[in-house]
C-alpha cells in the first residue's frame, strides 16, 4: 500500500504496518486478540470516511471499523482499520425523547447526558462500549425485558455506502439496509451517526450482593426463584465468581426500573440468605448504570464463551455448580425473556430471542498454557449441560472463532447475506464477523 495514496485520499491520521505507533493504535481492547492489518486510519469526520471507502474501493482494499476494538476478533489480515474516535457529537433531544450521536460516543456518554434529562437510552453493563458498535450487534440492555432489543429503539442511521456515498437510513428511506444493520453485524455500510429513541425512567434501582462461595446453592435456588416471577422491569444476574488467590465468591447483579421498596420485595428470596459480605443496592442515576457490575475500564486478555440456555431446572444448576469454576473468573447467568422475546412487526435483524437465561463463562488469556485451560473448561461446561444449550448466540455475544452462522436462523441469515451481496457485491466492508462466511 502507497503512504502517499492512502494519505493524500483523508484528512486523518494514518498509520502504517512498521510505523511508529502502528502496534498501539491497531490494538483492540481485547488483549488476546491481535490485528494483522495493513493500516489504521482516524478519520477526522464523515465526509473523510467517505473519502477513505472511495479509495478502498478504487484500490480494491477493504475496510473494516471499529471505535475501539471491543469485538475485535483478528479477522482482519490485510485490512484498513478504520477508527471512528473522532466522530464525537451527542445530541439529546430531551422535549422529543431521542438521542443523536456520532460513531465515536460512547454509551457512557449518552447516559451522562440523557440521565441528567431523567432519560435512558438502552445500555449494556459497561460504559466504554460504543453506542453504534453495540446497536449494529442488537444490544442487550440492563432494559431488555422491558424494551427490546437496544437495536430496534433505532430511528435512522447516518451511513456510507460501498460506492462512497453517505445516505441517511430509516424504515421508510430504504428498509432492507435499516433491517439489517439493526443487529446485523457492520458488514452492509459504515454508519457514521445513529439517532435512538430515549426513554423517560425517573427511578433506577440496582447494585450487586456478594456473598462467600458455600452460598452458592441457595442463592441459584432463590435466583430461580426471583426470576421465575420477575417482571419486565427487573433484570437479574447471578455469578459465581473466582479470582485469583482469592477465595470463591457468589454474586447477584440487579436492576430495577421503579422504587426501592417494590424492589426489595422482589428480591426478597434472596435478602433472606445470610452472610452477606457486601451489598451495594442503592437509587442509582441511569448515568450509574455501569456501577452495577464495576467491569474493567482498560483492555484485558479477556477469554469469553456465552451460550443461551433453554431453561433453568434444578439439574442445570447441578451442573452449574458440581465442580470448582478455576481457571475461569467468572461463571454467570443473565435473564432474558420479556420484549426480547416478542419483537415488534417492524424489528431489526436481531428478531426474536425465545431462551430464558443467557450463560456466560470467562477466563484470562494470560499465557498458552492458561488459555489452553480456560477453553478447555468452558467446552467441558458446555459438554455437561448438552442440550440444555440451544446452540445460538446473541450475535452481539459472539467471540473469536465464532460465526455470524451461529447467530441467526437460516432464513434471517439467508436475507442478510443476500443485503450483502447486493450492497457490497466487492467486500468494501468486513465486519468483525461477516455474514457472508
Amino acid at each position: 500500500m502507497s503512504n502517499n495514496d492512502l494519505r493524500s485520499a483523508v484528512r486523518g491520521r494514518v498509520w502504517l504496518s512498521g510505523e511508529e505507533g502502528f502496534d498501539q493504535a491497531a490494538a483492540a481492547w481485547n488483549l488476546t486478540v491481535e490485528q494483522p492489518v495493513a493500516a489504521v486510519v482516524e478519520a477526522a469526520d464523515a465526509d473523510d470516511v467517505a473519502a477513505l471507502v472511495r479509495h478502498a474501493g478504487r484500490a480494491g482494499l477493504t475496510v473494516t471499523a471499529q471505535p475501539r476494538g471491543h469485538g475485535a476478533t483478528g479477522d482482519v489480515d490485510g485490512l484498513i482499520l478504520l477508527r471512528t474516535t473522532r466522530l464525537d457529537e451527542v445530541t439529546i433531544h430531551a422535549d422529543q425523547g431521542w438521542a443523536r450521536v456520532g460513531a465515536g460516543v460512547t454509551w457512557g456518554q449518552v447516559q451522562t447526558e440523557a440521565g441528567a434529562r431523567n432519560l435512558t437510552g438502552l445500555a449494556g453493563s459497561t460504559p466504554q462500549v460504543s453506542v453504534v458498535g453495540y446497536l449494529l450487534g442488537g444490544g442487550l440492555s440492563w432494559f431488555s425485558r422491558k424494551y427490546g432489543w437496544a437495536a430496534d429503539s433505532v430511528v435512522a442511521f447516518d451511513i456510507v455506502d460501498a460506492d462512497g456515498r453517505q445516505a441517511r437510513v430509516s424504515v421508510d428511506s430504504d428498509p432492507d439496509l435499516f433491517w439489517a444493520l439493526r443487529g446485523g453485524g457492520g458488514d452492509f455500510a459504515i454508519v457514521t451517526a445513529v439517532e435512538f429513541r430515549l426513554f423517560p425512567e425517573r427511578s433506577l434501582y440496582g447494585g450487586r450482593i456478594t456473598w462467600q462461595g458455600d452460598k452458592a446453592a441457595q442463592v441459584f435456588d432463590a435466583y430461580r426463584e426471583v426470576t421465575t416471577h420477575a417482571p419486565r422491569e427487573l433484570s437479574v444476574w447471578v455469578h459465581r465468581l473466582q479470582f485469583p488467590k482469592a477465595p470463591p465468591l457468589v454474586a447477584v447483579d440487579v436492576t430495577y426500573l421503579g422504587d426501592q421498596l417494590k424492589a426489595e420485595e422482589l428480591l426478597a428470596p434472596l435478602s433472606k440468605i445470610d452472610g452477606v459480605m457486601a451489598d451495594r443496592r442503592t437509587m442509582l442515576s441511569t448515568a450509574d448504570l455501569g456501577h452495577v457490575t464495576d467491569e474493567p475500564i482498560t483492555p484485558a486478555p479477556a477469554l469469553p464463551r456465552n451460550e443461551l440456555l433453554v431453561g433453568l431446572d434444578e439439574a442445570t444448576v447441578e451442573i452449574l455448580l458440581a465442580e470448582p469454576i478455576a481457571p475461569l473468573i467468572d461463571v454467570h447467568l443473565r435473564h432474558l425473556g420479556g420484549r426480547l422475546a416478542e419483537p415488534g412487526p417492524l424489528a431489526g435483524a436481531s428478531g426474536a430471542l425465545g431462551e430464558p437465561y443467557l450463560l456466560g463463562t470467562l477466563g484470562l488469556g494470560i499465557n498458552p498454557q492458561l488459555t489452553e485451560a480456560v477453553q478447555a473448561k468452558q467446552s467441558k461446561l458446555v459438554a455437561q449441560l448438552g442440550d440444555r444449550v440451544s446452540g445460538r448466540k446473541p450475535y452481539t455475544f459472539l467471540a473469536a472463532g465464532e460465526s455470524a452462522s451461529q447467530a441467526f436462523p437460516e432464513e434471517t441469515l439467508a436475507r442478510l447475506r443476500e443485503i450483502k451481496r447486493a450492497r457490497d457485491p466487492h467486500h468494501v466492508f468486513h465486519a468483525n464477523y461477516p455474514v457472508r462466511h
